[in-house]
């Protein structure tokens, strides 16, 4: 591993680091990136789970805290697994269907990704 640090293209921080062939992390944003992709078209509506991973439409992912659902008689459990995500923007940004609870939205800061 090289000792050059690369910016950032998520938050412009100068001390990005390598952490495998081409590949580089922000130690502050928690971003990985890859030198080779062209970085300027990186979507700025980057959806990041609890843990600052990347997540995308398709993905599954794990409720990390028991949310409580407005009009239900029992609340979300964390470890529910959802499948089949869809990032959408707004405060609420993940559209999905959870079995016994049908279609909801969910906040990225409380999922993990699967």
């Amino acid at each position: 591993m090289s000792e050059e640090l690369k910016e950032c293209p998520s938050c412009q921080s100068p001390y990005g680091y390598e952490t495998g062939e081409n590949q580089y992390t922000c130690p502050e944003c928690s971003f990985e990136w890859n030198v080779e992709v062209n970085t300027e078209a990186i979507d700025e509506n980057i959806v990041l789970d609890s843990n600052g991973a990347i997540l995308q439409n398709g993905d599954s992912v794990i409720v990390i805290k028991d949310l409580p659902v407005k009009g239900a008689p029992k609340n979300i459990k964390a470890g529910t697994k959802v499948k089949n995500i869809r990032l959408t923007d707004g405060d609420h940004n993940i559209d999905c269907k959870i079995d016994g609870f049908g279609a909801m939205a969910l906040k990225s800061e409380f999922v993990k990704k699967a």
